[in-house]
Order: C-alpha cells, then structure tokens, then sequence
C-alpha cells in the first residue's frame, strides 16, 4: 500500500493521519438535465442560480433552470458574476443571496461562477466581515462554523476543480493579489459534470482551464506528505490541504495520464470529442486530487500575476479589462518552478512527467526538474500558449512585487516540498520570464 512508502515516512511531529473526503459526482454526457430530480433530492424549494452573463446566452443555464422548474423547483438567476471575481463582486453576490433567502444553490460556469456561489452560499449562512474566513495572513481564518446550504456545481470548463473543492478564490483588489477562502463546508453537495458543455469552449479557454488541472494535479503529487504536517491539536483542525496522501497519490497520477494524453488534442480540435470528454473528468479528478492534497508553489506564485496585471487581455476571454486567465497566470510558472522543487522529492517530478507522456528511460534523479519543465513546455508550445511572463507584460522591474504577493500566499507555500524563501520566489520569477 502507498501508505508504506518511504515518502510517507512518520516524523516525530508530524500527522500520522490523513482524511480521504471523496466528493460527490454525477458524470454523463446529459447529466445537466438531471439537476432539477437532484436538487429535490437534496430538500431545495427555492433556488438560486449563479452565473456569467455570457453563459446565460448559451442553452447551459436554460437547460438547468428548465430542470429545476419541472421539478417544482422555484429559482432566481444571479448573471452579475465577474470572470476572475473580486472582493467586491463576492459582496455583491452575498448581498443577493441574503437578499433571496434561498434554500439551495446551483452554479452553472467555470470556476470564477462556481467559486462565487460558495462565496454567496458562506455569508448569507454565516454573516460575518468579509476578511473573517479569509486565508492568513491576509484574514483572519475564521472557521466556517458550520454547514452551508446545500450546492449543486455544474462545471462548463475542463480543469478548475471547484466543483469538488472547498476553496474560493478572488482578487483582492486594494492588495493587488489573489487569495481565498478554504473550509470543507465549501464543497459542493454534488457536482453534475456534463461533457457536452465542453463542445463549445473557445481554444485558450480549454488550455488554460487544461493546465490548471495540469498543476492541481502535479502539486498535489509533489506537495509536502501530510506525516510532515504538523499534528493538529484537535482532529477536527485537520486542514482541508493536507498534504501528499495516498489517496490524493492515486487520484492525481490518473488525472496527469489523461491529461498528458488528451489536453493537446481537445485544444487543437473542438470537434474532438473523446479528448474534450477526457479533459471535463481529468480536470474533475486534478479537483479531487488537490483538494485532498493542496497545491504548492505553482498556485501561490499566479496569485500575485494575476493581482498585478497592468494590460493583458487574453484572447477569447472577456476583454473589458487586464486579465491573465487563472490557469495561464499557473503554468506560465510551472516549468520554473518544478525545476526548483525538484530536489525535494526528484522520483515524484519524474513519475509525473512520465505520465504527462515525457520519455524519462535514462533519466537519473539529478535530471527530474528538467525533464517535467521540459514536457510542460513541450505542450504549451503545442497549444500556442505564451512563451512566459514577459509575453504577458511583466519584466525584471515587477519580480520584487511579485515576489511580495507570492510570498504572502503560506497557506500554499507551506505544502511545497521545499522550503520557499522570498529570495527563492524572486529567482523562480526571473526563471519563468521566458522560456523559449
């Protein structure tokens, strides 16, 4: 068994447990019709709806609320939310489910429209300042002091993960960072992952969305072991990343097969059903991977990119505003920062790159970040991704404020495999300029 793995090694302070919180997920091409027979199943009456204005144009809200209705259900849908959601469009969120008095909530979009319903669900269950359940040391990590109303996710990208997570992510935009909100009573009550919604997503949105589940899935194969974590006082402080386990080991190496298989394909052919279909479950299962594991680096270092955005717009994606799409701002680091972690668990970085479809026959441990930074680079050159930071807009004037921002990120830095000083953060950054 995995557990007896020299990996997981016990040490003298370190947890000598982990918890497996396996989500629920209903996967099928049609499932997103079902949500209405869910919902009842689930005691929900009255409904919110939480959305983007350009996915309400799209038959994907109709087909749920028309669910919904069939199933008696009464729903208000919620379209005000902002692609990569900031405090303030969380507020604004919360402000309408208080308003609503729902019983029940369902999420039709990526991750920015799932991430904002677990944010409305909290405070309109739990009022509190906003800072309260904020991740330290940005807020004060405030306990979620108890379940939230019932939430069906219904994912129409294929890599995110917050369908089966207890994580909410946002821009916290008089830091000029991204941050979140972690507690288990965030997770979804049940995730629909419907594969026919991946028919229609636009090129960059499926590689990024893509490589998110990329480096979910190798974070959390390379994260800190969870019998390094220290043990908690009481088994209910328990974090929700907790570590490397043997049962994030399992789920994540699966997701990184499909992935290495399939992403390339699904961004060059939308007609390709097969690997549009792989990638909506690799990015599912990269989602119930982390969030048993926890990301590292990769993640913390895309807050601040994203925070600091100045005029990037990528294409086909919103273009009111800067924005570098969540999973872009991670894999742009990747490659640099995978070199870096490297040392601290080299057999992990070279089994991940294996199953990403590296060829590592010959390759010592010495070799394991070179070879993982390599495979990944292979496929964003593949998929016509940016050749680094610089392409983006950011330069060696920025690394000292990105280097801040990252560095403010401990809830994911701590799960590195290594120990991250701001310098090494400042050198990672400067390394993930350009690549090619």
């Amino acid at each position: 068994m995995g557990c007896c793995h020299h990996y997981f090694a016990n040490t003298p302070d370190g947890d000598g447990a982990f918890v497996a919180d396996p989500a629920r997920v209903v996967f099928g091409a049609g499932c997103l019709a079902e949500a209405g027979d869910h919902a009842r199943g689930l005691g929900m009456s009255r409904v919110a709806v939480f959305t983007d204005k350009r996915l309400r144009g799209l038959p994907y809200v109709e087909t749920a609320t028309k669910s919904l209705a069939a199933a008696g259900i009464d729903c208000a849908v919620y379209d005000e939310v902002r692609v990569e959601p900031t405090d303030a469009s969380f507020r604004q969120a919360a402000r309408f489910a208080a308003q609503g008095r729902f019983d029940g909530f369902v999420s039709v979009g990526g991750g920015s429209v799932i991430d904002t319903c677990k944010a409305a669900n909290l405070y309109s269950s739990h009022p509190a300042d906003f800072l309260a359940y904020v991740n330290a040391p940005i807020g004060e990590a405030r306990p979620v002091p108890g379940p939230v109303r019932p939430h069906i996710a219904c994912p129409t990208t294929c890599g995110t993960g917050s369908e089966v997570t207890g994580v909410a992510v946002f821009d916290l935009v008089e830091r000029h960072l991204k941050t979140g909100i972690s507690s288990g009573f965030l997770k979804p009550a049940l995730a629909l992952v419907d594969p026919a919604v991946a028919a229609s997503l636009p090129a960059t949105v499926v590689a990024a969305s893509g490589f998110d589940a990329l480096s979910h899935a190798l974070e959390a194969y390379t994260a800190k072991p969870y019998t390094r974590r220290a043990r908690p006082a009481n088994a209910t402080l328990r974090p929700v990343y907790q570590g490397a386990n043997p049962w994030s080991d399992a789920i994540a190496l699966e997701a990184l097969r499909s992935i290495g298989a399939h992403l390339v394909r699904a961004v060059r052919d939308a007609g390709d059903a097969q690997a549009r279909t792989e990638m909506m479950y690799a990015g599912t299962l990269a989602g119930i991977a982390f969030g048993s594991s926890g990301c590292h680096i990769p993640h913390g270092m895309s807050y601040a990119v994203a925070g600091l955005v100045r005029d990037y717009r990528a294409p086909e994606y919103p273009q009111e505003k800067p924005m570098v799409p969540h999973g872009m701002a991670v894999i742009l680091n990747a490659p640099s920062v995978y070199r870096w972690t490297a040392p601290g668990c080299p057999e992990r970085h070279l089994e991940g790159a294996q199953c990403l479809g590296a060829d590592t026959r010959g390759a010592a441990t010495a070799d394991a970040g070179e070879v993982v930074a390599g495979r990944i680079i292979e496929m964003m050159k593949a998929t016509l991704f940016p050749s680094g930071l610089a392409s983006v807009g950011f330069g060696e004037p920025d690394v000292a404020a990105l280097s801040e921002g990252a560095f403010a990120q401990q809830r994911l830095l701590t799960n590195s495999p290594r120990p991250v000083a701001r310098d090494d953060l400042s050198g990672m950054f400067r390394a993930a300029m350009r690549y090619w």
